[in-house]
């Protein structure tokens, strides 16, 4: 695919390796800056990735605002979440001009959400409660030891600002937070290194509550359970299935499981990716066409990125 227009990659972790195939897929090309620890901003790279219009924030969360900053003027800026990572940079980021920046919430392509969004259809009603868990054992491959995410310095709030965040965003996208309690947030594999679980209860503005438990150091795991009024939204690990109505009574009126109303196989790697690809693809789709983005977007991701500092 031929494009009027340069693109810039700064980091090369993980995210990275998965963002450069989505590009490559589609025949984009771009250049690679790779920060290191000690020096943010390389004057002589910087000046090849200015030539760029299009750029990846794709650097650990404390070096997003420095970034967006030097690049934000008449560039199409894709920024990992979360956007920033103190109450100071959040605040100078509310002043920024939305219509060129695109924060990464991929969850928001993923099948869960897909479903969400067809509530109305389903005719679920009113969300009564929910709980999410999502975990794997990161923490225990020597990579993560030496990785960005478990630095206290780099990423303070670990597991909970990385993972937890995107669920965060996910809810509020299709429901409405109003708040939220962090119930714990701790570091089980070494009190020096990040948080490696974390669990939160949101308040969302009819009420209800969702908890989230995300961890480092458990088996790979995703189950989510949404309880409406009138049905309910489960995923576990594979599988995702709606049921409804609430009244389903046996031939004796005692109330038994509501009926099946839609179910679908997924794959935790290629929802994940599938997600992912999605999310770039409408960030590109915006550059093509020189759109602008959602203010409303802008806005919940700052809300959503406010909650966990």
């Amino acid at each position: 695919m031929r494009s009027n227009f340069r693109i810039g990659i700064i980091g090369k972790g993980s995210q990275y390796l998965r963002i450069s195939k989505i590009l490559e897929k589609y025949n984009y090309k771009f250049i690679v800056y790779k920060p290191n620890n000690k020096n943010y901003y390389d004057r002589t790279s910087f000046q090849v990735l200015k030539k760029c219009n299009v750029i990846f924030i794709l650097s650990p969360n404390k070096t997003h605002f420095n970034y967006i900053k030097q690049f934000s003027n008449n560039r199409y800026i894709f920024c990992e979440k979360p956007p920033v990572a103190s109450k100071n940079d959040l605040k100078k980021l509310a002043k920024f001009n939305h219509k060129k920046i695109y924060f990464n919430f991929n969850f928001r392509f993923s099948n869960i959400s897909n479903i969400l969004s067809k509530i109305n259809k389903f005719k679920l009603g009113e969300l009564l409660y929910g709980t999410i868990i999502s975990g794997h054992g990161l923490g225990f491959k020597k990579e993560y030891v030496r990785s960005w995410r478990s630095s206290k310095k780099l990423c303070k709030k670990g597991v909970f600002e990385i993972v937890s965040v995107h669920w965060l965003d996910l809810i509020n996208h299709h429901f409405n937070m109003s708040g939220i309690k962090i119930l714990n947030l701790r570091s089980f594999l070494n009190k020096k290194k990040s948080c490696d679980n974390s669990y939160c209860k949101i308040t969302l503005k009819n009420k209800s509550e969702v908890d989230i438990y995300s961890s480092y150091t458990s088996p790979l795991i995703k189950k989510i359970i949404l309880v409406f009024s009138n049905g309910t939204i489960e995923q576990n690990n594979n599988s995702i299935e709606v049921r409804g109505p609430t009244m389903n009574l046996d031939k004796n009126k005692f109330f038994i499981q509501p009926k099946l109303i839609e179910k679908i196989s997924i794959s935790e790697s290629r929802d994940y990716n599938f997600s992912l690809e999605k999310s770039v693809k409408f960030f590109l789709d915006h550059v093509k066409k020189k759109k602008s983005f959602s203010k409303k977007d802008f806005i919940n991701s700052l809300y959503v990125n406010r909650l966990i500092l």
